[in-house]
């Protein structure tokens, strides 16, 4: 009987403004690297660099974002509200030990065009915990206050400081936080 395997269906998704065809979703392939990337660490201690792309998938799907055409322009999805486009840059940390303090984000560059920033907060699963926000004006007060450390002055600052300037969104207990600042009404 040549011909007649079956043949998983093929998926047409629309992915960084690029149309893509493959046999698995977007969430379906995010989910695939989340476990791999829980077992490779669980197995050799080591982690894969994928927290930042899991992080953006996860904004996108929790908060109701669209993805960004080029992340390469500063940042990774727009969030429309009151009739404009605003651009969030999705910065990701999965916290394996809670007992360990000093958890850092990435660089954030103040150079490029971005008007907030969303902090996904993952556990050893690479699952998302927590979504904070804080807006561009707040973190750059924040990264160029003379007081700060010299990493500040770099553009890094650390979860626990961008917890405090920053609101929380998002999180697993309670899904979105209603106080009024999203509508993502079909993230719902």
């Amino acid at each position: 009987m040549r011909g007649t395997a079956l043949r998983a269906p093929r998926v047409r998704v629309k992915y960084r403004g690029r149309r893509v065809t493959t046999v698995y979703s977007i969430d379906r392939l995010v989910g695939e690297a989340r476990r791999l990337a829980a077992d490779y660490r669980r197995a050799t201690g080591k982690t894969l660099p994928v927290t930042a792309e899991i992080a953006v998938q996860d904004a996108i799907r929790l908060l109701g974002l669209k993805p960004a055409e080029n992340s390469a322009a500063g940042y990774d999805a727009i969030r429309e509200r009151a009739g404009r486009n605003e651009r969030v840059q999705v910065k990701g940390r999965a916290i394996f030990d809670d007992s360990k303090t000093g958890h850092r984000l990435g660089q954030l560059k103040l150079e490029q065009p971005w008007d907030y920033v969303v902090l996904v907060l993952m556990d050893e699963n690479y699952e998302p915990v927590e979504i904070h926000e804080a807006d561009r004006e707040v973190l750059v007060e924040t990264l160029n206050d003379p007081s700060a450390s010299k990493r500040t002055a770099r553009g890094m600052i650390s979860v626990a400081r961008f917890k405090i300037i920053g609101r929380m969104l998002w999180t697993r207990e309670h899904g979105l936080e209603d106080d009024g600042i999203w509508d993502n009404s079909s993230a719902r």
